[in-house]
């Protein structure tokens, strides 16, 4: 009664043919079942080591493409840990100020140096010792009070830009990239130093 009708001949149902119209999907619409069928794949892969291969294929292809965004700041293909507006604007403002930390590696350089030139020169010992002692735990003492109230400032600008307090590791966030030379950070730095737009 409501079903297609049948051809009169054979009994079968008449195929109805539909001119093809531009922009239109011209097919029929797949039934759930043949899409099931379509999506369905074997949990254990029955040849592994090309399974193997294109998974590493894969994570190379991803790693490449973040690599890659890290070095160029495209917001798409960052890692979770820095995407977001954000963790973009805490980026921003420690790029665009001189820190302490990240003059760190340089000092502790220095550092190693003289501990292997004080044995040479005995009577600069002494000198030497308290030059270093006093570099390094300068520095760090320096560097912890820089990083609280750059901290700080960027927190209350957060609030006042976004409406709300930055996520939980934003604080450790900011220092980490604090304490790292400005050419060693990724990702790398998108703004110039004293840049006011922070």
């Amino acid at each position: 009664m409501f079903g297609r009708k049948k051809n009169s001949e054979n009994g079968t149902p008449s195929a109805i043919t539909y001119a093809e119209r531009p922009g239109a999907k011209n097919r029929p619409t797949p039934s759930r079942r043949e899409q099931e069928e379509a999506r369905k794949r074997p949990l254990v892969p029955t040849d592994r080591k090309a399974a193997a291969s294109h998974s590493r294929d894969a994570n190379r292809v991803a790693r490449a493409k973040q690599r890659a965004a890290l070095l160029s700041g495209d917001e798409h293909a960052l890692p979770a840990r820095d995407k977001g507006p954000v963790k973009r604007y805490i980026r921003d403002a420690v790029d665009a100020r001189w820190n302490v930390g990240e003059f760190m590696l340089p000092v502790m350089i220095v550092v190693l140096a003289l501990t292997f030139v004080a044995p040479m020169f005995p009577s600069l010992a002494t000198l030497a010792t308290l030059m270093v002692f006093t570099m390094v735990y300068g520095l760090v003492a320096a560097g912890v009070l820089d990083a609280f109230f750059m901290w700080r400032r960027i927190k209350a600008k957060v609030v006042a830009k976004f409406g709300e307090a930055p996520p939980r590791g934003s604080a450790m966030y900011a220092v980490m990239r604090a304490f790292q030379m400005r050419r060693s950070r990724l990702p790398r730095p998108q703004v110039p130093r004293g840049s006011k737009t922070v």
